[in-house]
């Protein structure tokens, strides 16, 4: 008997000790680079493992295709606007609680290295005094795409420098002078250095941002590839809405040019991935982590004829999001309802276990990560354009995606007979009731969160038009 009483009190403890937690965000990062998604260039088994033993979400968006605004939201579980980073540049407001915040208070020892970019200006800016949850910030700093970081006495610094300022160079930067490998050993420090207490950990990667340069031996790597070029590089105006017309059109041959360094870069993320993982395996920490690896925004990459984000397209609003928590979340899981950036803060928590009385806007989908479903998804996300963008508005689901926009008529993409968003089914008499639900639920938003986007004319006429036909 008391042998049994003793089981049992292991068995408590063992459930009981609380989960790590460790995010891993790269930058402008297109979802279709990596393997799990079904990329066949660059391959990507580090990355992979977390999907395969976790779970990965196949409708996962930027709530703002921008690096800032999406990051704010991230943090905070609060849509953009209301922290109020709703474009760069914007510092996020004192008084907004992050994920990193309330497990700190939990106990949790907190350290982030890699780009802020809710700072303001600063750039570098190493260490920014409002920690926001983050205690240790010493490899945090605020804004750039740097590719060489060293050590110094007065702390670390960007390696490469022109004048006596530091700029993008690579600078024969190498396996321990490398951002991604520099970044990569802070955190392998840190969670040395953690193995008897929960910790809480972010890293922030530059790449595969631009400039596409990468270390050897990944410079070279992808040179003779065929790069696969976008259905929708050459695209007609006809087929092309007005918030996408603007951009700098670019050809088959510049993808041809920047992808192979892109696909490097990727490459370097993933083989230092693996040695993160093989870290939490040997100090027996993997499975108490939850492990979470994302991207702030996607990369067209040539998609529509254009590079970068800041629209609502798949490559430039779609994201990766992958999900470890052994016990919890089955091996293999596909989320496949549409999330964005502000569910991340309530979902982990829950996953923890942790409880917090913030307000967020954000919605708990544990259940769609644990496969234990309570009552019916509603299969909408929300997204908006930056201040500074053309504005939109954008409601989304696993196959639909409708966008009211300042100028131009409204577009509606259906993902299942168009993936490559080159039609719009608006004015298609099938799609309707689509329409009309998608419609309703961003009018609802628009009212419930005082969107300044919803006053615009084009926007609030297109809306009323068709809430009022039904």
């Amino acid at each position: 008997m008391r042998l049994f009483f003793l089981l049992c009190a292991t068995a408590f403890v063992s459930v009981a000790k609380p989960y790590n937690l460790l995010v891993i965000q790269t930058d402008e990062h297109h979802f279709k680079t990596l393997g799990c998604y079904g990329g066949k260039i660059v391959q990507t088994p580090n990355i992979d493992w977390i999907a395969q033993h976790g779970a990965i979400a196949t409708s996962f968006y930027a709530t703002t295709p921008v690096c800032s605004p999406s990051r704010a939201a991230f943090m905070s579980g609060l849509y953009p606007h209301k922290t109020p980073v709703s474009t760069n540049g914007i510092p996020l407001d004192n008084g907004i609680v992050t994920f990193a915040e309330i497990l700190r208070r939990h106990g949790y020892a907190t350290g982030y290295a890699g780009k802020w970019h809710l700072d303001g200006e600063g750039k570098p800016q190493w260490g920014p005094a409002r920690q926001f949850g983050w205690e240790d910030n010493r490899f945090m700093f605020n804004r750039g795409h740097w590719k060489k970081f060293t050590d110094s006495k007065d702390g670390p610094q960007v390696g490469a420098r022109k004048n006596g300022e530091p700029n993008y160079a690579l600078d024969d930067a190498n396996e321990e002078t490398f951002a991604t490998d520099w970044l990569t050993d802070k955190l392998i420090d840190f969670v040395n250095a953690k193995k008897g207490q929960p910790f809480c950990y972010m890293v922030s990667y530059p790449d595969p941002h631009g400039p596409n340069t990468v270390r050897a031996p990944y410079d070279t790597m992808y040179d003779h590839v065929q790069v696969p070029i976008p259905r929708s590089v050459n695209k007609t105006r006809a087929q092309t809405p007005v918030w996408a017309a603007k951009a700098p059109k670019i050809t088959a041959d510049t993808v041809r040019i920047l992808m192979p360094k892109y696909y490097g870069m990727v490459k370097c993320l993933d083989d230092n991935i693996g040695r993160i993982l093989s870290t939490l395996r040997r100090n027996g920490q993997l499975e108490r982590t939850l492990i979470v690896f994302t991207s702030d925004h996607g990369d067209l990459c040539g998609e529509h004829g254009r590079l970068n984000k800041g629209v609502p397209f798949e490559g430039s609003a779609r994201i990766p999001f992958l999900l470890y928590c052994p016990g919890k979340v089955p091996p293999g899981t596909v989320v496949k309802e549409a999330l964005s950036c502000i569910d991340f803060l309530p979902t982990v928590t829950s996953l923890m276990g942790v409880q917090h009385r913030l307000k967020v806007d954000g919605r708990n989908a544990d259940s769609l990560f644990t496969q234990v479903r309570g009552e019916d998804w509603d299969d909408i996300a929300i997204l908006r354009s930056s201040k500074s963008a053309e504005g939109w508005l954008c409601a989304v689901t696993d196959r639909y995606k409708l966008v009211y926009a300042a100028s131009g008529k409204p577009w509606l993409f259906d993902l299942g007979q168009d993936p490559d968003e080159m039609k719009n089914f608006f004015e298609s008499p099938a799609h309707q009731e689509i329409i009309h639900r998608l419609t309703g639920a961003l009018a609802g938003y628009a009212k419930t969160h005082q969107d300044a986007h919803f006053e615009t004319p084009n926007i609030a006429e297109a809306m009323q038009a068709v809430l009022k036909a039904k």
